[in-house]
Parts: C-alpha cells; sequence; structure tokens
C-alpha cells in the first residue's frame, strides 16, 4: 500500500526554453551565500528567465519587486552560453529533499542534463584558515573539471538535505554532480562566503567572472535579503538543517 499523501508536496517545472547542458543552482539556506552567488551570476552574465518551479503543499513564498510578483524558483539562461542558472528562493525543509530532487532531475534527465553544481554555504565549525570554497563531487565531475582547478576536496563530513539528495543521485547516474561548499556566518547575506563561491565557480568554469562586484550587488538587495533570512529563522527547529562538522 502506498503511503504517499494527496497533501505530499509536490512540483513542478516550466520551461519557455530547455536548458543548458551545464545546470547551476543557489539555495535559500544559512548565510544565503549559495542564492546571492546565483543570483549575482544572473546579474552579472545578463541571463534571462527561461523557466520556474511550483510547489504544491508546502509554505510558500511570492517575492516581488517594484510591485511586481514573481515566482520563487526561476531559471535563467542565455543563447549563447552554456550555462543555466537556478535561483531557488524558497526554502525547501530536509523531508521534501527527494522529491525536489526528484522532479529536478527528472527534468534534467528530460532536457539531456548533463552536469549540475550546486553553490552551497553550510553552517560548520571551522577556523580563520578554512575561509575558502571546497567541493564533494562525482567522480566524472572530478574527471572533467577538477584535474587542473585551484580548489580543494572537502576532507570528511556528510551531506543532508537537497545536497545530499542531489549529490547521491550524481554518484547513482551518468549525471555529472558537485556542491561547491563555503562555511558561512549567521548574518545574511554572508557577502564574503557568496564571493568565495563565485570565485571558485570561475575557476573551475573560466567565463571571466570578477566577484568585486558582488558586494556593491549585494548592499542594493540587503534588505530582501535580510527579510528572507529572517523567515528562515522562524522556521520550526526540527525543520532546519544542524550544524554539522566536515574536516
Amino acid at each position: 500500500m502506498s503511503t504517499h499523501s494527496r497533501n505530499d508536496p509536490t512540483f513542478h517545472i516550466s520551461n519557455d526554453a530547455s536548458p543548458s547542458t551545464t545546470v547551476v543552482a543557489g539555495f535559500s539556506a544559512f548565510g544565503l551565500a549559495g542564492l546571492t552567488a546565483a543570483d549575482f551570476l544572473v546579474d552579472h552574465l545578463e541571463l534571462e528567465q527561461t523557466g520556474h518551479l511550483t510547489a504544491e503543499y508546502l509554505p510558500s513564498i511570492t517575492p516581488f519587486e517594484a510591485g511586481r510578483p514573481r515566482h520563487h524558483s526561476r531559471f535563467f539562461s542565455r543563447p549563447d552560453l552554456d550555462l543555466t542558472v537556478l535561483v531557488n528562493e524558497l526554502f525547501l525543509p530536509t523531508p521534501v529533499a527527494d522529491p525536489f530532487a526528484d522532479t529536478l532531475l527528472a527534468w534534467t534527465d528530460e532536457h539531456d542534463v548533463s552536469e549540475i553544481l550546486v553553490l552551497s554555504g553550510i553552517p560548520y565549525a571551522h577556523g580563520p584558515d578554512e575561509h575558502d570554497a571546497f567541493y564533494v563531487a562525482s567522480d566524472d565531475y572530478r574527471e572533467r573539471r577538477l584535474a587542473a582547478a585551484d580548489i580543494r576536496p572537502m576532507g570528511r563530513g556528510f551531506l543532508d538535505g537537497i545536497d545530499g539528495s542531489l549529490m547521491y543521485r550524481g554518484i547513482e547516474s551518468d549525471l555529472r554532480t558537485a556542491v561547491f561548499i563555503t562555511p558561512v556566518h549567521a548574518q545574511a547575506p554572508d557577502v564574503p562566503a557568496a564571493i568565495r563561491l563565485v570565485e571558485a565557480f570561475d575557476r573551475v568554469y573560466d567565463l571571466g567572472i570578477d566577484a568585486g562586484p558582488l558586494e556593491e550587488f549585494a548592499r542594493t538587495v540587503e534588505q530582501y535579503y535580510k527579510d528572507l533570512a529572517a523567515r528562515l529563522e522562524t522556521v520550526d527547529d526540527r525543520q532546519r538543517p544542524e550544524d554539522r562538522m566536515y574536516m
């Protein structure tokens, strides 16, 4: 007998154009570093919205700007660039990570996406010399992207939530999968953490991205990100990711 409830969260992706073979994602999590980095890539690379994701039976938000509402989870691309960026402002509690990943990966499979990278800030105990970006990646991603890249592997630990769900599927499929991880602090947005993620991304993909303007970019959306972070703080403790130790 199925244990699936008709009120379990479900997700649906609509797109006006097929995604690129490479998808980069930033999610709404502590420090908002991955989300800030992804949002900056969209702005800096002048990408256009090409799709969105909707959620059923999940506490949602509807962002707006200048009085105009927008979807909380949006895909951006450019015809002359093999890159699609997912900016996901919807907080995903750990119990919905698997169905979200299932939806996203069914979509990547349908559109022949060959690679997915998550930019992620994680609040873990770290020393001052660990203000850097690290990777966790499937073998095929490492062979293709990281052989000559100046980015270190994360030594030991585990991924949970959406990062863990996507990474597990990466090692079980032909989809090249990686998570770039950097430690974050309580403030939001954690701009230094977002800068580390952007710089790590550019060391690997070599698109000539200057992370310098990110600080000014973050200032222009500072209040919006603070409001989003405040909403994260109201999430029930059972839904919030725990502070993990990584080495």
